[in-house]
């Protein structure tokens, strides 16, 4: 599944005619709705009958095929895939979250810290799990001031440690 880029998770039913919401990762949450070729991991696909927003990055939509809350509730934490190709191509800055699993992570003056295994968000933003050649993974969070540089034809990302406390 290494060319299918996760789009978006659907949550919990919205009402009892088989609406569900739906946490958009895409840049514009509503965009999730014109994808061609959702999928979750099995393989199922998914048509997006109908979508709106709900809040930020929420949307309640309408899944063809999916007519009641049972329907609805059976599909709850499924993960939304669509194959890479069927994304728009990103600008010079730009990268998708799946581009960095694998990148090397180093300090400003080269030292290797691991690599990027992971790029988990628990609700607070995205965070870098990163594996060192020895021990256990290492998490930072990915913000610019503590990752300033992502290099994706490098291979590479750039890590500011923050600063231990004592």
């Amino acid at each position: 599944m290494s060319d299918e880029i996760l789009v978006g998770v659907f949550g919990a039913p919205h009402g009892v005619r088989g609406e569900i919401r739906v946490k958009s990762y895409t840049q514009d949450p509503l965009s999730l709705a014109d994808y061609d070729g959702l999928h979750d991991g099995a393989g199922r696909a998914f048509e997006i009958a109908a979508a709106r927003p709900l809040k930020d990055d929420l949307l309640v939509v309408r899944v063809k095929n999916v007519n009641d809350r049972d329907a609805a509730q059976a599909l709850t934490h499924t993960k939304l895939y669509v194959p890479r190709e069927k994304l728009p191509p990103t600008e010079e800055d730009e990268f998708y979250t799946r581009d960095l699993i694998g990148l090397r992570a180093e300090t400003e003056d080269g030292a290797l810290l691991g690599t990027i295994v992971a790029v988990p968000n628990y609700g607070a933003g995205d965070i870098l799990e990163v594996a060192p050649p020895a021990g256990e993974t290492l998490l930072y969070p990915f913000t610019r001031a503590v990752v300033p540089t992502v290099d994706v034809k490098g291979g590479r990302v750039i890590v500011i440690p923050p600063a231990e406390t004592e």
